[in-house]
């Protein structure tokens, strides 16, 4: 099982996708409680949601299941949100703050490590290594982090979540053209809410990644996977006619993002 699948395109454009994959080792699914083997808190068909919707784009995708390790978490293991419930590099809990491993079945430091070696650090050698090509190749890359998150987590916020949460850190991973042109066909699609930099400001790829000054503009976009599933819980069903719809939004990004790198203004 390859730990990763990476397709290489011709656009300044990539598109991370850490949190989709669903593949864990059979030893480590056995240690799972029913609750971690349920892989609730998954990206759920987040590969198909984006699909086709910037001809170019490259790819670079995680098959390995977050309760493995997380692909979005800063490897040494320090909180992305210090003082707020969040999960760690390898979870103990699921979203909603519940055990997910059986009783003494919890990752050992050593295991975590282990985990990180073969896990984390080749999703993101993969990745380093796409944002060079493309950035060899125009001059700038865009890295857009592709997430989804169910709409309701009290452990984690409060209220109902907007559709689209777009993440740059204050500004700090990207020029204020790439926010701008990833807020306002958001802001401008009727039926939708968005809000910039609230819960989520961006995970560990948006800030490590993002650095402008270096041709390297990074945003985070997590979206509430009320706006296309049938139902946020098992069994996930993808709802095509909610995700087309959600689709045309994120194709306008995607082909804005395109055509605003290759104009030569982030340069």
């Amino acid at each position: 099982m390859n730990v990763f699948s990476v397709i290489s395109g011709d656009s300044p454009v990539i598109l991370g996708m850490p949190h989709g994959g669903t593949w864990l080792p059979e030893a480590l699914t056995a240690r799972l409680n029913p609750t971690g083997q349920a892989l609730a808190d998954t990206d759920w068909h987040i590969a198909r949601l984006y699909e086709g919707l910037l001809p170019g784009a490259t790819v670079v995708a995680s098959n390995v299941h977050r309760y493995a390790i997380d692909a979005n978490r800063d490897p040494a293991g320090v909180s992305l949100y210090p003082g707020q419930n969040t999960t760690t590099l390898c979870p103990l809990t699921d979203f909603d703050g519940n055990p997910i491993w059986q009783p003494g079945q919890e990752p050992s430091q050593d295991e975590i490590l282990a985990r990180r070696d073969g896990f984390h650090a080749p999703y993101h050698a993969a990745l380093r290594a796409e944002v060079e090509r493309v950035k060899a190749r125009h001059g700038v890359a865009i890295l857009y982090d592709c997430h989804s998150i169910r709409s309701r987590i009290p452990f984690l916020f409060d209220g109902l979540l907007p559709v689209f949460n777009i993440g740059t850190d204050g500004g700090a991973t990207c020029a204020a053209p790439v926010e701008s042109a990833t807020a306002a066909p958001c802001k401008a699609a009727q039926g939708y809410d968005t809000v910039l930099n609230g819960r989520f400001r961006g995970g560990w790829t948006t800030r490590h990644y993002g650095q402008p000054a270096t041709g390297t503009h990074a945003i985070q976009m997590e979206l509430s996977q009320r706006a296309y599933l049938a139902a946020e819980a098992a069994p996930w069903a993808y709802d095509a006619g909610r995700a087309d719809r959600l689709r045309a939004v994120l194709g306008r990004i995607l082909n804005d993002l395109d055509t605003l790198a290759r104009s030569g203004a982030l340069s």
